[in-house]
């Protein structure tokens, strides 16, 4: 299984082209549409938000309901970009006819992004970098969600800190999630934590400033073995952690109790193994992973995620023509992107789960999968 993305933040349409689902799944545009409801809402999200109501175009691979096995092609429509039409002109106009921008921001892919490839118009590095690519990835994310329900695998994110707000949470489930991260404006299931987080975000909001925080996505039901020890590139919690990494404004992604792990002693941290009808663990220290594999506990996943870069009292830059110091670009965006980020996350976790159970199984109709985990499952319990 692999996808592509394509398209700018103000340019006509997202496009994804995913290959490799197999044939058999039930798969509409509402089950996407679900997800990128979820990806639009959250307290902090921006303007752009009021304009766009993301609905995806299932343009092939599905027909009647079910994939085909061939490549499916989704497609995102901007309505915001009929107000950016000489901006994100295709063909060339005179650029007297639109504004240039010449002042990156810091903490964005602005200047670097402009060096690399010899742009001398800041847009044409925003565009693409924009977190507006992570719709599309939620489009591609809610269809490895279905292989993965099918498989009986659920996913499931919530917010553990906005700014100096931390959540106090004791047990958490992906049932308990979806029960009750629903009910908080930041996804958050400690309901005290989460009046506080929006009292935070106000107060960004106020000052012009933005503020990050701390997503934690659980899967559950995932079997033993998944992934593999044998080479650096197929270790599974190494792919999602590059997945994690991928996802704009994360800059930190560990598994399970790492940060505890790191000062504790081994006696402490490594997970004790019992049976009982199967393998199991009396702790999950490690987010379900020993050796790059699945060991048939949750997998637990935290994403640092930084302040967004536009900010609307703007910090120091320099003019890249004159050299000059100027306030840098402002662009329309959000005060908080942390409630909104737990779906794109959930989305980029599941195609890699997804994936290595697609690669791992056979898997060209999806009655084969399902027969092929199960079969797994039960050798996995009786091993």
């Amino acid at each position: 299984m692999r996808y592509f993305t394509s398209g700018e933040s103000h340019g006509p349409q997202l496009t994804a082209i995913i290959e490799g689902i197999p044939a058999g799944l039930e798969l509409t545009a509402e089950m996407i549409n679900e997800e990128l409801k979820i990806r639009q809402g959250g307290y902090g999200r921006g303007d752009r938000m009021k304009i766009e109501t993301d609905r995806v175009e299932i343009v092939s691979g599905v027909r009647h309901g079910r994939t085909l096995g061939s490549p499916i092609t989704l497609i995102i429509k901007n309505k915001d970009n009929k107000n950016w039409g000489q901006t994100m002109s295709v063909a060339p106009i005179d650029e007297q006819d639109y504004e240039i921008k010449k002042v990156p921001r810091p903490g964005h892919a602005d200047l670097v992004g402009a060096i690399k490839y010899g742009h001398r118009d800041l847009r044409n590095v925003l565009e693409r970098s924009s977190a507006r690519e992570t719709a599309i990835r939620v489009a591609v994310g809610a269809v490895a969600k279905q292989v993965l329900k099918a498989l009986e695998i659920e996913v499931g994110a919530h917010v553990l800190q906005i700014g100096n707000v931390s959540a106090n949470i004791e047990e958490v489930t992906v049932e308990k999630i979806k029960l009750q991260a629903v009910k908080s404006l930041v996804r958050c299931l400690d309901v005290e934590a989460s009046q506080a987080m929006c009292q935070e975000i106000d107060i960004a909001k106020s000052k012009g400033d933005s503020l990050g925080g701390v997503v934690q996505v659980l899967v559950e039901n995932v079997p033993a073995g998944i992934g593999s020890y044998v080479q650096f590139d197929r270790k599974l919690d190494a792919k999602i952690a590059a997945a994690v990494m991928s996802v704009q404004s994360v800059k930190g992604v560990y598994f399970g109790d790492a940060m505890m792990a790191s000062s504790h002693f081994g006696s402490q941290v490594h997970d004790q193994i019992t049976y009982d009808n199967g393998y199991t663990r009396q702790t999950n220290h490690y987010g379900g992973f020993e050796g790059g594999m699945t060991n048939g506990m949750p997998l637990v996943i935290q994403a640092m995620i930084k302040p967004i870069p536009t900010l609307y009292q703007p910090l120091q830059s320099i003019h890249i023509e004159t050299k000059a110091v100027e306030e840098s670009m402002i662009e329309r965006s959000d005060t908080c992107v942390v409630p909104a980020a737990g779906v794109v996350l959930e989305a980029v976790v599941a195609i890699e789960v997804a994936t290595a159970i697609i690669d791992e199984f056979q898997s060209n109709q999806m009655s084969q999968l399902i027969d092929s985990m199960n079969a797994y499952r039960e050798y996995v319990r009786l091993y």
